[in-house]
C-alpha cells in the first residue's frame, strides 16, 4: 500500500482553515484543499501495516488502503469506485465526520497519522468535478414499494440503495428541503448544502421521488403508509433534546441549540422564517451549555452572527491534552480536542453546573453556576466555588435523549429500547411490527454519520431481503 518507504519519508500534512478574521465573516466552507501533488505524498504514507486498524475505526467499512493506494499512483476514477462502493456519500463524511480511522491509523501511534479524511474528500469532489458520479438506474423493477421516513444521511442511504436495485422509493420529509440535521442541523460553514442538492438530483434519476413539509404522524398519518407501501422504514433522527432543569429556564433567552442552528441554515437557504420567533447571537453575551459538536455548531454560528462573547460551559472535566496510546490505541481516545470554532474565540470552562438563570423583566441577563465533581462523584456540586457570568443569550446544547415519541411512534405502536429508541437488531433491522424497520439515530441514538450512513446501507439490504428473499447488496 502506498510508497514502502513512504510513512518514514514523508511528514504528515493536511488542510488547512482560512484566517479566523476571515472566515468568521461568512457561511462558506473555510478548508483549504490540498494539491493533488501532496495529496499523492499522503497517500504514499499508508504503510503495508499488515493489519489496517483504518478499519476497525471506520464503522462504515471503507476500503481505506486500497484508495490511497490509488490517489499516490494517480489513478483517481478506481478511487471514486472503491470509495463509492463503501460509502453513498464521502462527500458528507470528507467534511463532517470526526475521523476516527485515523485515531486506529498504525500510524497514529507517535501521532502522524495518514490523512485519510481529506484525502476521501478529495477522491469525492474530484468525482464529482470529473463527471464520474453518475445515476445507477436499475435494470428491472421489482414491483415493491418502500416508504423512507426521514431525509437524513440513514434515510438518504436506504433510498438509494433500495432504489438502485429496482424497488419504488418514496422518501418523506418533515422540513420543506431533503437533508435532515445534514441541512438543517450542521452549518454551512462546515457543509453547504449544494452539496446535499446534487445527490438528490442524483437520487431523482434513480428514480427516488421526495416529499417535503409531510411530518408522518402529525400532517400525514402513519396509517396511510402502511396501507400503502409493502415496506416502512423509520429513519429519523434522535431529536428529544435534554434539558435543563433549573430556575429560570423558562426565561426568554434560554433555547435549545436545534432550535437556534435550523434558523441560521434557513437564511442561508433563502427559506422562509417566522419572525416572530426569530433567535439571533448579535450584540449578545452568548453562553453554550454543552461541549460537543453540536455545542461547538452553535460558537461558530453566533460569532458569525456578531456575538460579543461566546462561553462554553461543560459539565465533565477536562480531558488530558494527549491520550495514553497503550491504553486507547486503535479506540477512540478522550482527549481535548479544539474545534475550528472553539479556537474562533470562544472561552471554554470545565467541571461547571448550572445552578440557576437569572433575568429581568422576563429575559435571561446573567447564569449562576458552581464548580462540580466528576461523573464517579455523581457531579456533586461543590460549595464555595459559586460564580455568575452575564449572559443575553443561552443555547443548551447538551445532547438528545431520544426520538420524538409523540405522533408517528406512538401511533405505529412499535416496541422502544431502554432508552427509548425504536426497538431494532443490526441483523433484521425489523421494528416489533410488521414490514417496518428501523436505522440510523432513531435505532441506535443521537450518533455520527458515518454510522447512519452504515446503518442506512444495511437497513437497506435486510428490506431487500424481506421483500425478495434474497439480496445483493452489501451489508
Amino acid at each position: 500500500m502506498g510508497k514502502i518507504t513512504g510513512f518514514k519519508e514523508y511528514q504528515r500534512k493536511d488542510r488547512v482553515y482560512r484566517p479566523v478574521e476571515e472566515r468568521i465573516r461568512h457561511f462558506k466552507e473555510f478548508v483549504v484543499p490540498l494539491p493533488e501533488d501532496e495529496l499523492k505524498i499522503q497517500g504514499a504514507r499508508c504503510m503495508d501495516c499488515g493489519i489496517p486498524y483504518c478499519h476497525t475505526g471506520c464503522p462504515i467499512n471503507n476500503i481505506i488502503p486500497d484508495w490511497n493506494d490509488m490517489v499516490y499512483r494517480g489513478d483517481w476514477r478506481e478511487a471514486t469506485e472503491v470509495l463509492h462502493s463503501t460509502n453513498n456519500f464521502p462527500e458528507f463524511t470528507g467534511r463532517i465526520c470526526p475521523a476516527p480511522c485515523e485515531a486506529a491509523c498504525t500510524l497514529n501511534i507517535d501521532d502522524n497519522p495518514v490523512t485519510i479524511k481529506s484525502i476521501e474528500c478529495a477522491i469525492a469532489d474530484r468525482a464529482w468535478s470529473e463527471g464520474w458520479v453518475e445515476p445507477q438506474i436499475p435494470a428491472h423493477r421489482t414491483g415493491k414499494s418502500v416508504a423512507v421516513i426521514g431525509s437524513g444521511p440513514a434515510g438518504l442511504s436506504a433510498a438509494q440503495q433500495l432504489a438502485r436495485v429496482g424497488h419504488k422509493v418514496d422518501v418523506y420529509e418533515k422540513n420543506a428541503r431533503m437533508g435532515g440535521l445534514l441541512r438543517y442541523g450542521i452549518p454551512d460553514f462546515k457543509m453547504e448544502k449544494h452539496l446535499i442538492d446534487r445527490r438528490i438530483s442524483q437520487m431523482q434519476a434513480e428514480g427516488v421521488t421526495f416529499f417535503g413539509g409531510m411530518n408522518i404522524g402529525v400532517s400525514k398519518p402513519v396509517e396511510e403508509l402502511m396501507a400503502k407501501y409493502d415496506a416502512v422504514i423509520l429513519a429519523g433522527g434522535a431529536e428529544h433534546p435534554r434539558d435543563l432543569p433549573v430556575p429560570g429556564r423558562e426565561l426568554d433567552g434560554v433555547h435549545f441549540a436545534m432550535d437556534f442552528l435550523p434558523q441560521q441554515n434557513r437564511r442561508v437557504g433563502k427559506e422562509r422564517l417566522d419572525v416572530d420567533k426569530e433567535i439571533l447571537a448579535t450584540d449578545r453575551h452568548v453562553i453554550v451549555i454543552g461541549g460537543g459538536d453540536t455545542g461547538s455548531d452553535c460558537i461558530g454560528t453566533s460569532f458569525r452572527q456578531g456575538a460579543k462573547s461566546v462561553t462554553q460551559l461543560e459539565i465533565m472535566p477536562a480531558p488530558p491534552e494527549k491520550e495514553d496510546k497503550g491504553l486507547t490505541w486503535p479506540n477512540w481516545p478522550l482527549k481535548m480536542r479544539t474545534s475550528s470554532s472553539q479556537a474562533e474565540g470562544a472561552t471554554r470552562d470545565f467541571s461547571v453546573m448550572t445552578t440557576q438563570i437569572k433575568g429581568e423583566n422576563g429575559h435571561v441577563t446573567a447564569i449562576e453556576c458552581a464548580r462540580c465533581e466528576g461523573p464517579d462523584k455523581g457531579f456533586a456540586r461543590i460549595e464555595g466555588t459559586e460564580f455568575e457570568l452575564k449572559a443575553d443569550l443561552i443555547l443548551l446544547a447538551m445532547g438528545f435523549v431520544h426520538p420524538v415519541l409523540e405522533g408517528m411512534i406512538e401511533n405505529l405502536g412499535v416496541a422502544l429500547d431502554e432508552r427509548k429508541n425504536v426497538l431494532a437488531d443490526t441483523e433484521s433491522y425489523s421494528a416489533s411490527v410488521d414490514k417496518v424497520f428501523a436505522c440510523g439515530d432513531m435505532r441506535r441514538g443521537q450518533s455520527l454519520v458515518v454510522w447512519a450512513i452504515r446503518e442506512g446501507r444495511q437497513c437497506a439490504r435486510a428490506v431487500d431481503e424481506y421483500l425478495m428473499g434474497s439480496s445483493l447488496l452489501p451489508r
